[in-house]
């Protein structure tokens, strides 16, 4: 089978052995697979005198299922997220603890941006908002349109920045600005003058002047969560004059880089822990299944195996202003 890798701060393509199915574990025919930008560049920078397998958001057919199995079966579609278990890939092997079956009405190409979307959702369970609350998103990336577009359809007041007019006219329903003087007076407008409730900060950028920022406009107890890759640099008197949370949001959920639970695919006790990162994609799925998001703006661009080598250079030369674009094992 194909796969892609990163090697020496280059993209290639590889020749691996099909994984061997064993217990608790689902092998899985890719359909799709969703290149991530701003993770998967990372990867390939960090890629010096290493090899890495990239990606961790796709789907595909059910080809076989080890024993302790049974929610899934041979043929079934199912989306799948995280590293090393899922890449980019002709074949995936992944726990079932990190697999959800795909609703009849959402597509194959939806489904590919599980990953993204349960990155999404965790981000927002982070900030433990409540029903009418005012959040600001900061960065419209992929991930910064999907957190946005979630947050508007679990009721919040969601005002969102870019710099680029472009992204910021995506978001449809969504008060959206790229000028920082014209979200401020909205977040003023939308909370009285008392601040946002939370920021989420979904820019990348080392050094981002946004986190000072970001402290100017939440409230008194007010929250800024980091999504996305932003040092932290926050001045001690904002802080604690308002009494600031600073909070960082990981992945998609609880269970991510827990061995027992993605290594061993051992599920977390329902009652216990509501919300997995399994869990997550399924509700991911339920939104898109009930149309109270729509991703289809983000899923436009398909290229297939053997292109995206140069789908990957085009990214990290700065060539591609597009947000994703999912590679196709389909043909």
């Amino acid at each position: 089978m194909k796969s892609i890798v990163a090697s020496n701060k280059k993209v290639r393509i590889i020749e691996k052995e099909i994984p061997v199915i064993k217990p608790s574990y689902v092998l899985i025919k890719t359909l799709y697979s969703a290149i991530s930008p701003g993770t998967e560049l990372g990867m390939i920078e960090n890629s010096g005198g290493k090899e890495y397998a990239i990606g961790y958001s796709a789907v595909g057919t059910v080809f076989d299922c080890g024993d302790d199995v049974e929610e899934l079966q041979k043929g079934d579609i199912v989306a799948c997220y995280g590293a090393p278990y899922v890449h980019h890939s002709e074949y995936l092997l992944v726990p079932k603890t990190l697999c959800t079956k795909v609703p009849k009405n959402v597509t194959a190409e939806e489904a590919s941006l599980c990953g993204l979307g349960a990155i999404a959702i965790h981000a927002l369970r982070i900030a433990n908002l409540q029903f009418g609350e005012t959040v600001v998103v900061m960065g419209l990336g992929l991930l910064g349109q999907l957190i946005a577009k979630i947050a508007d359809a679990a009721a919040y007041k969601v005002i969102a920045y870019d710099i680029s007019a472009e992204r910021t006219g995506m978001l449809e329903n969504v008060n959206s600005y790229s000028s920082v003087e014209d979200m401020e007076i909205a977040i003023d407008q939308s909370t009285n003058n008392h601040g946002a409730d939370a920021v989420l900060l979904c820019a990348g950028g080392k050094r981002s002047i946004l986190t000072k920022q970001s402290l100017r406009w939440i409230r008194n107890k007010g929250k800024v969560v980091i999504v996305g890759d932003i040092e932290p640099d926050f001045p001690r008197d904002l802080m604690f004059g308002k009494e600031a949370q600073i909070l960082i949001s990981r992945a998609g959920g609880p269970g991510r880089y827990d061995k027992v639970y993605e290594q061993q695919a051992i599920d977390y006790p329902y009652g216990f822990i509501r919300w997995t990162e399994g869990r997550n994609i399924g509700e991911y799925l339920r939104l898109v299944d009930e149309k109270r998001i729509d991703v289809q703006p983000f899923i436009k661009e398909k290229v297939n195996l053997n292109e995206a080598a140069d789908v990957f250079e085009s990214l990290i030369n700065k060539k591609s202003t597009t947000l994703t674009k999912l590679i196709d094992y389909t043909s």
